[in-house]
């Protein structure tokens, strides 16, 4: 089982080197954690940006700049669209954010000539090493689709199994969550996470264990699930949180890194290749967990 971001790096290592395209690679977090995810032997990494910038940060941070190759694009919008050209091309596995709005990476992502879309919905799945959580909690999606339909539900779903699986959990279960534990016609997210779970049932989504609706404190704590008398497989167990909208799901994030200090791990799903995306406020730990992620996905293929 894997518990926690240790586990998740060793699992990667193992796995051997996959190599990261970086798009803006002039930001002092994103190489820090690029540093040291080729000295863990996770990742390689093709840095895209002014090449001036990044060897100045390389020499701050005692990076040997020698082991890496730098493309030289200053411009924001070239810069993007040429690491998401190397692994649409092959030369890369998957693509890191570096110093860009995520607009920038996400519209080259998708562009129609050198874009990695599949047709899919792409959304954010992240990961938490929590204290008081035996193993690792993902949870989507917080920073993609605002009010997702049954059916985006469905592929977000989908898109987090995938992610699990990278990280060799065959069965995830997943809590579709909501305000409550019991299906109301007025709270349409109740009605929602049951068809989900009929969906699931039915063997339209695969690879998984569905089930809602759950309150939170019932998702992920056994007690609370027996002492409000729910019993289901899901119940107190979960991988996986689905949470009703971007607003839900992104409160929640937030507080887990800064109320609760979870160490955490972001990637957009959905695309060809894994796209590492994480907050310009994330710490170059999460950014190494990130990487070591998008890894494993890329191993996944």
């Amino acid at each position: 089982m894997i518990r926690g971001f240790k586990d998740v790096l060793n699992l990667a290592k193992s796995k051997g080197p996959k190599t990261v395209s970086v798009a803006v690679a002039q930001d002092r977090e994103v190489l820090s954690a690029v540093k040291e995810a080729n000295d863990l032997n996770i990742a390689e990494a093709i840095l895209v940006g002014d090449k001036e910038k990044i060897i100045k940060i390389a020499k701050d941070i005692d990076m040997d700049i020698e082991k890496f190759e730098i493309v030289d694009k200053k411009d924001l919008k070239e810069a993007s669209e040429k690491a998401v050209e190397l692994v649409s091309s092959g030369k890369a596995d998957m693509v890191m954010k570096g110093l860009v709005d995520t607009s920038i990476i996400l519209k080259a992502v998708l562009n129609d000539d050198f874009g990695l879309k599949t047709g899919k919905v792409l959304s954010h799945v992240a990961a938490f090493d929590l204290e008081r959580y035996e193993k690792i909690l993902l949870l989507t999606d917080a920073a993609m689709n605002i009010a997702p339909n049954l059916k985006q539900k469905k592929q977000i779903v989908e898109n987090a199994v995938y992610v699990a699986r990278s990280l060799d959990i065959e069965e995830p279960k997943v809590a579709v969550v909501c305000a409550k534990e019991k299906v109301n016609p007025k709270m349409p997210d109740t009605v929602d996470a049951k068809d989900l779970e009929e969906l699931n049932k039915n063997g339209e989504i695969k690879d998984c264990l569905v089930g809602g609706p759950f309150a939170l404190d019932n998702a992920i704590s056994l007690e609370a699930a027996k002492h409000k008398g729910i019993e289901h497989d899901v119940a107190g167990k979960s991988d996986i949180l689905l949470m009703p909208d971007i607003e839900a799901g992104n409160v929640l994030y937030k507080a887990l890194v800064f109320l609760a200090g979870a160490d955490n791990a972001g990637v957009i799903v959905g695309a060809k290749a894994p796209v590492v995306l994480t907050s310009r406020a994330d710490s170059d730990a999460a950014k190494l967990n990130s990487i070591a992620l998008g890894a494993l996905m890329a191993s996944k293929k």
